[in-house]
């Protein structure tokens, strides 16, 4: 029986919404960010059952029963877990991997592992070392990039090239060229229909594509002259996937956090240009409309994000199609901004007429909150001078606003509402069958039994799992306690995955570990909605707790040697390494 890949499992729980899993078998209510039920593991009269959409796990804090959309099949509908993977994998057409092997098989099994041995990566690196070397080479080029105002030292931070004309460049840059196969897997070639091989990208400026880990998955290329299309990206490969990245922000990363905010533009060349003027902390989509992977992305990233797309028709569309993807990912705490250009101005344009300050005054003078933008474009079509036109207004924001799980931002939005149509929050509340708490009955929830703070472990280990794209601020101690591996464990996994893992692939990932336990009784915390810390918090409370965690270790170290020295002394390597602990503990 060959085991289901750690990789599937992965990929599957990206793809299932806990939420539809769950409610096939128990009614579910929303209850702020979360939704709740009575436990269907328990007897129970209240409900203490919650799943967590943005978690994708479930946890009762009556009886304790906690996993993933997985663990829940196995433990409500009794199936093993191969039959759970399977029944999950088929709502969503998914293949699960043959778990016995046939001849044809074993030979599709060898196919695959021969596609992952190709190593992609270090042929993506050969050729964008290929079109800079180039750039270099091409006065055109050169004046092109210096036409838009861009000097080399920007163009050596984004790894800008330029593809030469012609069918087969790339031919320079790799010897077996004509029967590379990662080429072909990469789409940096294409073969036509008489197997002649040419390059995908010819006489363009190329924009290396960067996911969060610093790898090259994939490039942009623009014309230099006129010409269709004016940017052609990378297709998607095993490598990267459009709708799941955005470029620039691995560059962009830490001025998001010095800023406070993101930028959403349209193309590789706002980005380049933002950077070239000081605006370092802006993005864009890859020829795609924002997704809600986007928006999860940036959301994880700052407590801002703004929207800066040209104002014209096209500029418009985009944005409603970036709101539409945000609603159901808003919260409390966090801003989605919508600015917009004069016309015949882009980012990259404006920056360059205007300057740097005067762009960052737009970004926060001009830049619309959602609710704002949401209200004006809907009631721009309709006639708001008639009973009929606000009733339509009503009537297309209800199933907006019911996506919205934000409980102030929601109520923000309703009272912005009942103001434009000329009516009171009770009535606008009413028509949307929002029901306010009974009279003589609190609506702040119980106060739950106080509970011991957890330990520098535990809660090093609450944050990692709340915020695992912190993983690079964690740092261990190099010693062998079972929740320090813990930790260990799971932070080696952060920092392997692609994408930022969310707690139920955690869960799966050490399904069967000896982290297993300590990471599922952590988990119970985050759904805890009372605990929760903004991703630079949590940043700050791990560099705290981190060093704390190191110096109880060197005290431990420090103590232990010292009993040693009175009871038996110490030899002439271990006095030193005991006068080296007390002088790090006095630092």
């Amino acid at each position: 029986m060959a085991r289901i890949p750690d990789s599937f499992i992965q990929d599957l729980l990206n793809r299932v919404d806990i939420v539809d899993v769950v409610e096939r078998y128990v009614p579910l209510k929303k209850a702020g960010q979360n939704y709740q039920a009575c436990c269907p593991f328990h007897s129970e009269k209240s409900p203490s059952f919650t799943v967590s959409p943005t978690k994708q796990f479930y946890h009762c804090f009556g009886c304790g029963a906690h996993g993933t959309a997985i663990s829940f099949l196995m433990e409500h509908a009794g199936l093993a877990f191969p039959e759970a993977v399977k029944e999950l994998a088929g709502g969503v057409g998914m293949q699960v991997p043959a778990e016995e092997s046939t001849p044809a098989e074993r030979k599709a099994a060898q196919q695959k592992a021969l596609v992952e041995a190709l190593d992609l990566p270090a042929v993506m690196q050969l050729a964008t070392r290929y079109y800079r070397t180039q750039l270099k080479q091409s006065q055109r080029a050169i004046a092109y990039l210096k036409k838009r105002g861009l000097t080399g030292e920007i163009a050596a931070k984004f790894g800008l090239g330029y593809a030469p004309d012609g069918w087969q460049p790339l031919e320079q840059a790799f010897s077996d060229y004509a029967r590379n196969a990662a080429l072909l897997e990469s789409g940096l070639v294409i073969d036509n229909e008489n197997g002649r091989r040419y390059d995908r990208f010819r006489d363009r400026i190329m924009f290396p594509i960067v996911n969060q880990r610093g790898m090259i998955i994939g490039f942009g290329g623009r014309v230099l002259d006129k010409g269709e299309p004016k940017y052609l990206n990378s297709p998607e490969t095993v490598l990267f996937e459009k709708g799941r990245e955005l470029y620039g922000l691995y560059q962009a990363r830490q001025a998001i956090r010095d800023a406070g905010k993101v930028i959403v533009v349209e193309g590789y060349m706002d980005v380049v240009s933002l950077a070239q003027y000081g605006v370092n902390y802006a993005v864009a989509t890859l020829g795609t409309s924002t997704t809600p992977t986007h928006i999860q992305k940036l959301l994880r990233q700052t407590d801002r994000v703004v929207f800066c797309f040209d104002g014209d028709n096209a500029g418009r569309k985009a944005a409603w199609r970036a709101l539409e993807n945000a609603l159901p990912l808003l919260q409390d705490g966090k801003a989605l901004d919508f600015l917009f250009l004069p016309q015949d101005e882009d980012p990259d344009t404006y920056v360059r007429h205007f300057g740097t300050e005067r762009f960052e005054q737009l970004l926060d003078e001009d830049a619309m909150p959602l609710t704002g933008f949401l209200l004006a474009e809907l009631s721009a079509k309709v006639d708001m001078q008639t009973e009929a036109g606000r009733a339509k207004l009503l009537h297309q924001v209800k199933p907006l606003l019911a996506q919205i799980q934000a409980p102030a931002l929601a109520l923000m939005l309703r009272s912005r509402l009942a103001d434009l149509v000329g009516v009171g929050l009770d009535e606008v509340d009413r028509l949307f069958g929002i029901r306010k708490p009974k009279a003589g009955k609190s609506a702040v929830p119980a106060a739950r039994t106080p509970r011991q703070p957890p330990s520098v472990t535990r809660q090093i280990l609450q944050w990692l799992l709340q915020y695992p794209e912190l993983a690079q601020e964690v740092t261990l101690p190099d010693v062998a306690e079972a929740e320090i591996d813990a930790i260990r464990e799971v932070r080696q996994f952060c920092l392997d995955c692609d994408e930022i893992p969310s707690l139920g692939q955690i869960l799966e990932v050490l399904r069967g570990s000896s982290a297993e336990q300590m990471v599922r009784q952590t988990s119970r915390l985050l759904l805890d909605e009372g605990v929760s810390l903004t991703v630079d918090e949590a940043r700050d409370e791990l560099n705290s707790l981190s060093q704390s965690l190191q110096a109880k270790s060197l005290r431990e170290e420090s103590e232990r040697l010292q009993r040693k020295d009175q009871q038996q002394g110490l030899d002439a390597a271990e006095k030193k390494r005991l006068m080296e602990l007390i002088g790090l503990l006095k630092r």
